[in-house]
């Protein structure tokens, strides 16, 4: 692991015995850099980055509460009765800062004691930390002698780590009695290696993704595209951790787009409604006191699925932002990083007049002169020939061997367990009402599960743009599908399907679930968040579950379905055929039905503007292999 600065804002409070603050210094921006002085102590140096003298604080048996580390902020209390508030930091880059800190000083005692400090002759001295070698974790793991529970290695993962010892198991003084050992196997020490030495969030990322990466982190305006299943949404979920929270906004074009990033509707941020509006009635709804705030403190706004805004909305959002910001850059001087392939769904347009339906169309994307990288490596798909199927489909060819093959997915059998394959529809209304009459054709008593929400007030709006609602009814065989990622290893991710099997007899009636795979799970309630206009946060605790005998075409987007089935007679929309089978996992979980040739069309603009950008990504390949 790097040596890594954070770039962010910290209170230094000093504190007695008891605990109570003494003083308090802010410093609003500052660079904190981990390294040892002249004494080889382990000290945390604060730079101010408007000027000031650095401070250097040694940490000692350090404390550290990372409970709103998702937010950028973290609180380390060290021996030395100094307590650190770190605000306003990249999330990802703190989590790491923080492992690496936990680790330097639980592997030893680095304090100086107080007579060789007072007979000590050595100048001032800083130089940053060695970076984290595999001895190092060795020992750590040897001291603090991890569990092999998924909780564990789940905190291992997430960088929430202890520097104190776990207390040593008192026998209860029953003879022969053994003692339990807590070592790991082989397999759980590695994957703890990998994370204590931070390899494993870099394997990751592929070598597209780091590029794209990289030009975030140099300031560029970017746009990434790519295919279904090239890891769009995971990667905007890196460019937010490697971001400061409180300067950065991250949106979604629909509500689902939205909420799979955790973020807001680009029309809740911008604050102009339709942007049907005349320019000046846009400008006197954006100086209302809270929509003002949010632009003039945004300085990085990310967007997933540009795809579906129109042209004409991105214009007036430019121009509102280039006015909130009193500023005639591209958007105000604000950085933009945008997401979507406009070869999926286009924008639903009330203005049949447009000439012009994406945003790639506009005037503002002209001047903005984005940084584009197009992801090519799937990750949703592992079987060529059906990824090579879904890239003919995408760009609207349908040759007759991927023809006589769809048309053979109709005989498939693609239920285990007695889970049914999801239907996918093109409209919502089909969508309501298969899962209505399936559930009453159930027998059995239904139960009610109903959420706890932070805010009642934002309940109905939490039910539009979170992919859980106020209350889920359920049975038991009702088919369901998980709204979010519980256990990668073991397949429970969003979009993994199940069947009710029973109700626990608790007071709360927990479902059980058994997954597609073979996983049976009792479930409990998760945490779901999203920003709600003004800049709060809503947060709902409710089970991660929905109906799944169908879902509709447009919310299934990001959806990675295991077993589906898909009816096409009444597609209407460019890119909604190719959307709907992308979802499948494999061709061995997919049935298509009612399937024409003339079902599979990609918008000619949209061809278009992706034959010049692989032209001019093609050129700039070529300029730089020739230049080195």
């Amino acid at each position: 692991m790097e040596n890594l600065e954070l770039d962010c804002t910290v209170n230094i409070e000093k504190l007695t015995e008891t605990g109570h603050v003494v003083s308090c210094q802010k410093v609003s921006s500052c660079t904190i850099t981990l390294g040892r002085n002249e004494l080889r102590e382990i000290v945390v140096k604060i730079s101010p980055v408007k000027g000031g003298r650095p401070q250097e604080i040694v940490m000692t048996e350090v404390r550290m509460f990372k409970k709103f580390l998702r937010d950028g902020k973290s609180t380390i209390r060290s021996q030395n009765k100094i307590q650190l508030l770190i605000s306003n930091c990249p999330p990802d880059r703190l989590a790491q800062f923080l492992k690496m800190l936990a680790i330097k000083t639980g592997i030893k005692k680095s304090r100086a004691c107080d007579r060789t400090k007072l007979y000590s002759s050595l100048p001032k001295h800083f130089e940053g930390i060695s970076p984290l070698t595999e001895k190092e974790c060795q020992l750590y793991l040897d001291i603090h002698k991890p569990t092999i529970e998924k909780k564990d290695k789940k905190k291992l993962n997430q960088g929430y780590l202890s520097t104190t010892p776990k207390r040593k198991r008192v026998c209860d003084g029953i003879q022969g009695l053994p003692k339990k050992k807590l070592n790991c196997t082989s397999d759980d020490r590695s994957v703890a290696l990998e994370s204590l030495l931070g390899n494993q969030g870099k394997s990751k990322l592929t070598q597209e993704q780091c590029m794209v990466l990289e030009a975030v982190r140099k300031g560029s305006n970017v746009f990434f595209t790519g295919s279904a299943g090239t890891g769009k949404s995971f990667l905007l979920k890196r460019i937010v951790g490697s971001l400061p929270p409180s300067e950065t906004v991250i949106c979604g074009s629909t509500g689902v787009a939205a909420s799979h990033i955790g973020g807001i509707t680009l029309h809740s941020f911008a604050g102009i409604g339709n942007g049907t509006s005349p320019l000046e009635n846009c400008f006197k709804l954006a100086s209302r006191p809270v929509i003002k705030r949010q632009w003039t403190k945004c300085q990085y706004l990310i967007i997933d699925e540009i795809s579906m805004i129109e042209p004409s909305y991105l214009d007036k959002i430019e121009a509102v932002a280039c006015y909130i910001k009193k500023c005639n850059k591209p958007f105000g001087g604000i950085q933009l990083i945008l997401s979507g392939d406009f070869l999926q769904l286009p924008p639903v347009s009330g203005n049949n007049k447009e000439k012009s339906r994406f945003c790639f169309q506009s005037d503002s994307w002209k001047r903005c002169m984005f940084s584009v990288f197009e992801l090519t490596e799937v990750k949703r798909q592992s079987d060529a020939n059906f990824i090579n199927i879904l890239q003919h489909l995408r760009v609207g060819k349908c040759p007759d061997s991927t023809f006589e093959q769809l048309k053979g997915t109709s005989s498939h059998t693609i239920e285990h367990y007695g889970i049914k394959a999801t239907k996918l529809c093109t409209h919502k209304d089909d969508v309501d009402e298969v899962n209505s009459l399936e559930l009453k054709n159930l027998h059995g008593e239904a139960k009610v599960f109903r959420s706890v929400d932070s805010d009642t007030s934002y309940s109905d709006h939490m039910d539009k743009f979170l992919p859980v609602k106020q209350s889920i009814q359920l049975k038991v065989g009702a088919q369901v599908m998980l709204t979010k990622n519980l256990d990668l290893n073991r397949g429970l991710v969003n979009g993994a399907r199940g069947v009710i099997k029973k109700f626990q007899s608790d007071l709360s009636w927990t479902p059980v679930v058994k997954f597609v795979n073979g996983v049976e799970l009792a479930l409990k309630t998760e945490r779901f968040s999203m920003t709600v206009p003004g800049g709060g946060i809503a947060t709902r605790h409710q089970y991660p579950l929905k109906l799944a005998w169908a879902v509709s075409i447009h919310k299934s987007q990001g959806l990675t379905l295991d077993c589906v089935e898909v009816s096409l007679a009444r597609v209407f929309e460019h890119g909604q055929a190719y959307v709907a089978l992308s979802r499948a996992k494999s061709m061995k979980g997919l049935r298509v039905l009612d399937v024409k040739k003339d079902c599979f069309q990609a918008h000619p603009d949209a061809l278009m503007f992706y034959i010049k950008m692989r032209r001019e990504l093609r050129l700039k390949r070529r300029f730089y292999s020739e230049d080195n």
